[in-house]
């Protein structure tokens, strides 16, 4: 029998993350929920994808929802 990580992240990677939460709420959605910038301003997943990448608290903020939101998907 494998152990298997109990982390919803294990295995995802930040693109896959966002384009489900993206195709769940849109980006206006997303962006009344997490206001950030690349969410507000001419969103596109590469744009937010950068954005993410460099920045840790707005990840961190992606990653929360998107762990809250895996019953819905």
């Amino acid at each position: 029998m494998q152990n298997q990580s109990k982390d919803p992240l294990h295995g995802i990677t930040l693109q896959v993350i966002l384009e489900k939460l993206v195709a769940h709420y849109g980006f206006d959605t997303l962006s009344e929920l997490i206001p950030i910038k690349c969410f507000t301003s001419n969103p596109s997943i590469k744009s937010s994808l950068t954005f993410l990448r460099k920045t840790d608290w707005a990840r961190k903020k992606v990653e929360d929802l998107y762990i809250k939101s895996l019953s819905k998907f």
